[in-house]
């Protein structure tokens, strides 16, 4: 099975927790714990996602806004000003540069035909590649709506307008608002050089506001279902119909605060199972008629460690369970391979051509 994982914050855990993603993650474990670090035991690293059979991530540059409680200045990969901000997202997409010219199993998904590389790897018996696609969570490493073009020729394809309020869009987590003006400047060039965007931590004022006036491709790629969480960071019910009328995806996040509604960092995570995160596939399916617009995307390792995911899940190499869940409660081995990763290719294979 062909596993498409829409949300990883690989460059952010390695360069700011100082991580390895090379070792196997029992490495990091062990010596994280020798010091005695308090990060979250590690999920995820590039051994563990081949365990998997995770073909193709989406890797991510993320930033942390000082003006959020959660970043202070002078930390690793935080930013005050757009021009720090510029710096630190460079600083990620290096490091993604370091890999694909150094580890000989790790590519860049920039088109169509990388793509079909990726996944003949995996059909071919030779040995099979992980194939990185480029996603930038909150968009003020973007100095100005023209510099886009210069992120795209290093390997940009999607972008995510905010995670927190950026100079382009209001984030779900502050008092609302909707897309600035630069923030349609930037959907313009966007759609004139193909990219996909990303509505997740968008504020809902913002989500519709796109929906109506970008022509390209839209995705959610690590949201869940307000239905069963409440709350302005998951998708209400209007968000997934309209996704699902634009033919977008939603990729499903695996921390336990998205999953069981009232879940507190901290509580017990045997509190949370697989069926949580089967039923909020469940709810997208079945409002929306199909199994075709709801995939993954763990946010693995995104300031959480293993702790703060389901019961039944160690690491990201247990994934697979995921599709016996989904299969047990009666979908189909096609369609629980189309959520796993189907969906997400067949999403780019259309986007990137």
């Amino acid at each position: 099975m062909f596993i498409v994982d829409a949300h990883l914050d690989l460059a952010y855990n390695a360069i700011r927790n100082e991580r390895d993603l090379l070792k196997p993650v029992s490495e990091i474990r062990a010596a994280e714990a020798e010091e005695g670090k308090t990060l979250g035991t590690a999920i995820v690293t590039f051994p563990e996602l081949r365990r998997a059979n995770v073909g193709l991530v989406f890797a991510t540059i993320f930033v942390g806004p000082t003006r959020s409680a959660m970043f202070k200045e002078g930390e690793k990969l935080v930013y005050s000003t757009t021009d720090e901000a510029h710096q630190q997202g460079q600083i990620q997409l290096d490091y993604y540069h370091s890999l694909w010219d150094s580890v000989d199993y790790l590519r860049p998904v920039k088109k169509a035909s990388d793509l079909e590389m990726i996944v003949g790897s995996h059909e071919s018996g030779e040995e099979p590649l992980i194939g990185m696609v480029v996603l930038m969570e909150g968009a003020d490493p973007i100095r100005h709506p023209e510099e886009l073009e210069y992120w795209y020729e290093r390997g940009l394809r999607i972008v995510g307008l905010a995670w927190d309020d950026t100079r382009y869009a209001a984030g779900a987590w502050r008092e609302g608002g909707g897309l600035t003006p630069e923030g349609y400047r930037l959907l313009e060039i966007m759609a004139d050089l193909g990219m996909i965007l990303d509505l997740t931590h968008m504020g809902e004022e913002g989500t519709f506001q796109a929906l109506d006036s970008y022509e390209g491709q839209i995705i959610a790629s690590h949201s869940n279902a307000r239905s069963l969480v409440p709350g302005q960071r998951q998708l209400s019910d209007s968000q997934i119909l309209r996704l699902a009328e634009r033919d977008g995806m939603i990729g499903v996040v695996l921390a336990n605060a998205f999953l069981r509604k009232g879940h507190k960092r901290g509580d017990p995570k045997e509190l949370v199972t697989l069926e949580h995160v089967v039923a909020h596939i469940d709810h997208i399916c079945q409002l929306v008629g199909d199994a075709d617009h709801v995939g993954l995307g763990t946010d693995f390792d995104g300031g959480f460690g293993v702790e703060s995911v389901p019961r039944e899940i160690s690491g990201v190499s247990d994934l697979p369970l995921i599709a016996k869940a989904l299969t047990d409660i009666g979908y189909s081995e096609r369609n629980a391979q189309a959520i796993m990763g189907g969906n997400w290719l067949r999403l780019l294979g259309s986007s990137l051509s």
